[in-house]
């Protein structure tokens, strides 16, 4: 995104427009996934370490929001715990991260991916898997 985009809210509200950035999406589905169990931790770019390492917590890494023009779509890059089931965990993600944004903003989300980066074992030993690009 080159361009700074906002999505315009409807409230049906007469006093003005509501308007809300793509980061603030960013962190509320950075939240959400977050929030649930199995989660271990979020996959962000190598700014967003520097940053934590830093001191600042960035809640929106790991999360990529996308407008087009059939609607939202987020990306969550996720790292999960080892033994969980991960088409259980991924469905969960799905549903909390599209609650928490309708509850938040109003808006309706058309797709939410979830990529697993990588497995946490118990020894906060991380196994990640390559992508292919």
């Amino acid at each position: 995104m080159s361009e700074k985009q906002l999505l315009n809210v409807t409230a049906g509200s007469t006093l003005g427009n509501i308007e809300i950035a793509p980061e603030v999406i960013e962190v509320i589905a950075g939240i959400a996934v977050s929030e649930v169990a199995g989660v271990a931790s979020m996959r962000g770019n190598f700014a967003s370490g520097v940053v934590e390492r830093l001191g600042k917590k960035n809640h929106g890494k790991g999360v990529k929001v996308e407008l087009t023009e059939e609607g939202i779509l987020i990306e969550a890059y996720v790292v999960m715990d080892y033994g969980i089931s991960i088409p259980d965990t991924a469905q969960k993600i799905q549903d909390n991260t599209r609650q928490a944004l309708k509850n938040m903003t109003a808006l309706e989300i058309k797709e939410i991916n979830v990529h697993v980066v990588g497995i946490q074992m118990e020894a906060k030993e991380e196994i990640e898997v390559e992508e292919e690009m």
